[in-house]
């Protein structure tokens, strides 16, 4: 045991530098001291916040007057609606389950806030049997196949 150097140290494995350590700032400028080709890229608008950025684009939208909306059902439609389904002695619900829709859709398309859709306003023409689309609202609806 005497020939046993206690200061000597024997290292077995080295650990390289771990990913956070060859990026920091010391790492990078020792490895261009030494000589060593590094590689840097910036990452653009790292660490800011720029999907708020008020651009030229924005700005023009912000002075546009023209209002886009979608059409709705006309009041005039709902009236033809709310009277047919009265005539025939059907709650807003009743008509709802005869066209396999929700309620609201009914009372949406009688007080003018729905958006029209064609297979819905055909379920309705066909049960209250008025015509919704077209020159004659409010006409009656001509029963019948269609003729081709």
């Amino acid at each position: 045991m005497a020939e046993s150097d206690w200061d000597t140290v024997t290292v077995l494995r080295k650990k390289g530098p771990t990913a956070a350590q060859a990026k920091s700032k010391q790492a990078v400028a020792a490895a261009q001291r030494r000589g060593e080709d590094v590689e840097t890229s910036k990452k653009w608008a790292a660490g800011q916040n720029k999907q708020h950025l008020v651009t030229k684009n924005t700005a023009k939208l912000d002075r546009e007057t023209e209002e886009l909306h979608h059409q709705r059902v006309s009041l005039e439609v709902g009236k033809v609606i709310q009277q047919g389904r009265q005539n025939k002695g059907l709650t807003q619900k009743d008509l709802a389950t005869k066209i396999n829709e929700k309620p609201q859709i009914i009372a949406d398309y009688e007080s003018g806030k729905a958006i029209p859709n064609n297979q819905v306003m055909g379920k309705i023409e066909r049960a209250i049997g008025l015509k919704l689309r077209g020159k004659d609202i409010g006409m009656p609806l001509e029963s019948g196949p269609k003729k081709k």
